[in-house]
């Protein structure tokens, strides 16, 4: 917690760092171990405010069930496609068919929709209940799902498919002859959820048990980017600490300590070497100077009495911006 309220600090969400350091710490521990970042999806939602946002368990697609189709289905045998559900029309190009009646005209469309009904029935050979599609689905097929009483979700982001592949254990297919080479995707519960103004749709009780969604709202898509960003940098910095553990202490601690050491050893060295050594201490210490002079500080005055406190046994000491001054950085972390 204290490490994601650290890496807010500086960010958009400093107001809120409480409520988002929870929100990508309860995230991050449901990997157990994982860095895989792709497992939580992230769906910026305006309106409300930023103290509004919340994770949820499992997966939401940003997308609306289509008319006529269930809206829960449970235990759901979900198939991930990346095919074309649009060809009921001719899309050769530049081609051009004449006829000399309208009885012609009537036999190509139902030449074209008999093609396309026998795609759909390949596809509910599969033995599923849920259809999602990346590229679009048009009217015949879509009323032919409703039919079979299939869900059918259609134009589904690339990166909605890929995840929602990954998170419900199944893969993305293109074909559809042979059902037994196609890996299914599964979930517990499928249905329609509201969140602001807006229909999504929640898969839980996914295959890929950590999985999670975290819902950001706020009052416009520029502060929402702004905040996408700052808990991607939290998630990415927690990820790396629940496998490796070990910290430091910031505010130009480390520095100090460093150029304490490479002074002392300056001292010991003869001949012109130390000249090089001593340029070296005090290009460390620059790095407390910066971040004083960043925020508006006497750095002078700050880096002399750190390298003070520095010179007592076991010291903690770094540069406080907020109150302007130097204290144990192992109480303010």
């Amino acid at each position: 917690m204290k490490i994601a309220m650290t890496t807010l600090s500086s960010k958009i969400l400093s107001q809120d760092k409480e409520h988002f350091a929870q929100l990508a710490v309860d995230a991050v521990m449901r990997l157990k171990g994982s860095t895989n970042l792709e497992a939580i999806q992230i769906i910026k939602k305006p309106g409300g405010s930023l103290k509004d946002s919340f994770l949820d368990e499992g997966f939401i697609l940003d997308k609306k069930i289509g008319l006529g189709q269930p809206k829960r289905i449970e235990n759901a045998k979900i198939l991930v496609a990346n095919t074309a559900m649009d060809t009921d029309k001719v899309k050769i190009y530049g081609a051009r068919v004449r006829v000399d009646s309208m009885s012609k005209v009537a036999e190509i469309e139902g030449a074209e929709k008999e093609k396309m009904r026998e795609k759909v029935k390949k596809i509910l050979g599969h033995g599923i209940n849920c259809f999602v599609n990346r590229q679009l689905i048009y009217n015949f097929p879509e009323e032919l799902f409703a039919d079979a009483g299939i869900l059918a979700i259609e134009h589904a982001d690339f990166d909605g498919i890929e995840r929602l592949a990954l998170v419900t254990g199944g893969e993305i297919a293109s074909t559809f002859d042979n059902p037994e080479s196609v890996k299914l995707g599964h979930c517990k519960l499928i249905e329609e959820i509201m969140i602001g103004e807006d229909k999504l749709i929640h898969f839980s009780g996914v295959e890929m048990g950590q999985a999670c969604t975290i819902v950001l709202r706020g009052a416009s898509h520029h502060v929402l980017d702004e905040a996408e960003r700052s808990l991607h940098d939290a998630l990415c910095v927690l990820s790396q600490t629940v496998n490796d553990t070990r910290v430091l202490l910031g505010g130009g601690w480390p520095e100090m300590v460093m150029a304490k050491e490479v002074d002392e050893l300056a001292r010991k060295t003869p001949g012109k070497k130390s000249h090089a050594i001593e340029a070296f201490s005090r290009a460390l210490v620059a790095i407390p100077t910066i971040i004083a002079d960043n925020a508006g500080l006497d750095s002078a005055d700050l880096v002399a009495k750190l390298r003070a406190e520095h010179h007592k046994e076991g010291c903690n000491a770094g540069i406080d911006v907020i109150s302007g001054s130097v204290s144990a950085e192992i109480e303010l972390f």
